[in-house]
């Protein structure tokens, strides 16, 4: 069986970077490099600070499939940084440039650069369900319980 295709189209300033890639055989997400002008890094400020970064392409998913933006786990355990509206979806029908909405929780200023592995891409399959109003839900033994309630001991 083939692999489904994923095609970038890099823009201008993508030049030098590299293409969203798994960084060993058995990763699940392809990394993504930050595409700021390599003379304006973006700095991130401590306790709350964002920005929507560039990646410097676009690209096409096959039908039938999505990709999810999230976080790198070394950017959110050594300096706070993580990802907002995370996962991000991508929806196959999207054409324009991938951006990044990025947040830094940490203490101290955070300095993203050009080619900097900001995200992680995951390409899921996707499934439409069937959308039906009813009149009521069948009852589970965990009915309305949410928010921690299942697990709990008596």
């Amino acid at each position: 069986m083939a692999k489904p295709r994923l095609s970038i189209l890099p823009l201008d300033h993508f030049k030098g970077l590299n293409l969203p890639a798994y960084k060993s055989d058995e990763a699940a997400g392809l990394d993504i490099e930050a595409a700021n002008p390599a003379d304006e890094p973006v700095t991130l400020a401590a306790k709350g600070g964002r920005a929507l970064l560039p990646t410097g392409f676009c690209m096409a998913l096959e039908r039938g499939f999505e990709a999810q933006i999230r976080p790198r786990s070394g950017l959110a355990l050594k300096h706070g940084v993580t990802l907002l509206n995370t996962p991000g979806t991508i929806d196959s029908d999207y054409r324009g440039e991938v951006k990044i909405i990025m947040i830094n929780h940490g203490d101290e200023d955070f300095v993203v650069e050009r080619g900097m592995r900001i995200a992680q891409m995951v390409v899921a399959p996707v499934l439409h369900m069937k959308v039906k109003k009813v009149s009521e839900l069948p009852k589970t033994e965990r009915g309305e319980g949410g928010f921690g309630s299942t697990g709990k001991k008596g």
